[in-house]
């Protein structure tokens, strides 16, 4: 039996090294996928947990059901998982290259040792740089500034936040493209999905029209929208009239607003929009176009300088051009 083994060994020598590579690699994809598991599971009962606490069967209704804490507890949850993953990846891939190198030749560790002091004083400014996406996405996510699952303007890009890594954010787009936006460059997050919205119905309305009675139907169509149970649970204070917000010399223009939960301003306001256009309907108010073009003239055309165009008749008879001196010419040659 000893025999036996020590000729296997004899016999593996020569590849002892592709062994360990291969040893290396396999251990490294096992301690990411455990390491992955494990944080997966960590945030998938943290998730659960506020849910259950709060009712919830999802997201969406738990943004619904409960307070602005809660929902950003599982969305910061979730973005720091994202990030841990993203981490865990680059440092196990880190670690195997590095002891691949040195089984294959342990002289090589220490020559990049000094490779990289040689050459960090060269590389420092596009470090500089990695360093910063690094650092700042980091600050993002401590700071709670953007989530998974957010919906954010970042200057660069605006939409859903898919992803956070620790160099890259990942937002899709209301088009549906996927932007990656370096986390260094990110100087501005506007986020629609922490505390509240404001929905905002801006009405133009001509100065023949009662204004009194357009303001108290929309306000009566806003009102009547908070009070339906499928949309009271989005509004956060009763709709209200803000009066007039800007003159024109064609109209006034109206403003109703309406504070909601985040996310539900676009919703509120495309079903308000629906509600209006019924409701005035109803009540006999026609909205004309601000803008009408009168056209004059011929065919209803004008020219700009005001003057008629040229008609030319079809069946009028054509008239004798008078000759010239050029046409006698011609006739004598």
């Amino acid at each position: 039996m000893l025999e036996f083994w020590n000729n296997l060994v004899t016999t593996l020598t020569p590849f002892r090294v592709p062994i360990w590579i291969v040893v290396y690699i396999a251990a490294g994809f096992v301690i990411r996928w455990g390491l992955i598991k494990i944080i997966d599971r960590s945030v998938d009962e943290i998730v659960h947990g506020v849910k259950k606490r709060r009712g919830a069967q999802d997201t969406q209704s738990l943004a619904i059901s409960s307070p602005l804490a809660a929902v950003r507890t599982v969305q910061r949850t979730r973005t720091i998982g994202s990030l841990l993953t993203n981490i865990v990846t680059v440092v196990v891939v880190i670690v195997v290259v590095f002891l691949i190198i040195g089984k294959v030749d342990p002289g090589i560790l220490a020559s990049l040792s000094l490779l990289s002091a040689a050459v960090g004083a060269g590389l420092g400014f596009g470090a500089q740089r990695i360093v910063g996406d690094v650092l700042n996405g980091l600050f993002m996510v401590v700071e709670d500034q953007l989530g998974v699952g957010d919906d954010v303007d970042m200057g660069l890009a605006s939409g859903v936040v898919e992803n956070v890594g620790i160099r890259v954010t990942q937002v899709r787009d209301v088009h549906g493209t996927l932007w990656f936006v370096r986390n260094g460059e990110v100087q501005r997050v506007g986020s629609n999905s922490q505390g509240w919205n404001r929905a905002i119905i801006d009405l133009a309305v001509p100065y023949d029209l009662d204004r009194d009675h357009i303001e108290e139907v929309m306000l009566e169509t806003a009102t009547t929208l908070a009070d339906d149970p499928d949309w009271a649970e989005k509004f956060i204070e009763r709709p209200s009239i803000w009066g007039l917000e800007t003159l024109s010399a064609e109209a006034v223009v109206v403003r109703l607003v309406a504070r909601t939960r985040a996310g539900a301003r676009w919703d509120i306001e495309r079903e308000l929009r629906a509600r209006l256009q019924t409701a005035f309907k109803d009540a006999h108010i026609s909205l004309p176009p601000l803008n009408t073009i009168v056209l004059d003239g011929p065919n209803g055309l004008t020219p700009p300088s005001g003057r008629r165009p040229h008609v030319v008749h079809r069946d009028a008879e054509p008239q004798p051009r008078p000759r010239t001196d050029s046409d006698d010419e011609d006739g004598r040659s």
